[in-house]
């Protein structure tokens, strides 16, 4: 006879919603400018349904690294803090200690911890947040590339430029100009 208590592990932890609140908002962001650009800009609204995918992509394998963390592992309310101290600071500078600082760690505990929780280090996820805002920027905007990078808190353009390159292959101003013409 199994009694509630032996099913209690079977349970998955509960998810604090704040967590989802960032990269909530860049969705329904994304989506809604999918929405009013799939008439007349059909390569608008692909770009904004593709980013979407992606964030929603991230925010799945997150989750699913955060169910299966182990001990020495970020708590949900550190990943919580954590994430919207990186989502209200991409705009500058953000050093690993003041992370650390947010989720009350020293630099090298949260680095350990983090990278078992989200499944990259901190410097990782916080140029491909950047990256993801900046394209987001490029679909739903008219700011010039340099405004973009210094934005999301790149050095300069050429700094957006490279890492740009690294994981899409490509130059923003490529992409983006890709993205004008696909649509007109």
């Amino acid at each position: 006879m199994s009694t509630t208590a032996d099913h209690a592990d079977d349970i998955p932890p509960p998810i604090d919603a704040r967590q989802f609140v960032p990269p909530a908002n860049n969705l329904v962001e994304l989506l809604r400018t999918a929405e009013r650009e799939l008439e007349p800009d059909q390569a608008t609204a692909k770009a904004a349904l593709d980013t979407a995918s992606s964030i929603l992509r991230s925010e799945v394998e997150r989750c699913s690294h955060i169910q299966g963390a182990g001990p020495g592992a970020l708590a949900a309310w550190q990943t919580a803090r954590v994430r919207a101290f990186i989502e209200e600071n991409l705009h500058r500078t953000i050093r690993v200690k003041d992370i650390g600082a947010v989720a009350q760690l020293s630099a090298a505990h949260f680095s350990r911890s983090f990278k078992q929780v989200i499944g990259e280090s901190p410097h990782a996820y916080v140029v491909r947040r950047r990256l993801e805002r900046a394209c987001q920027l490029m679909i739903t905007g008219s700011a010039s590339l340099r405004e973009i990078a210094q934005s999301v808190g790149f050095s300069d353009q050429a700094h957006l430029s490279r890492l740009f390159r690294q994981a899409f292959g490509q130059s923003p101003a490529r992409w983006r100009h890709d993205l004008e013409n696909r649509g007109g």
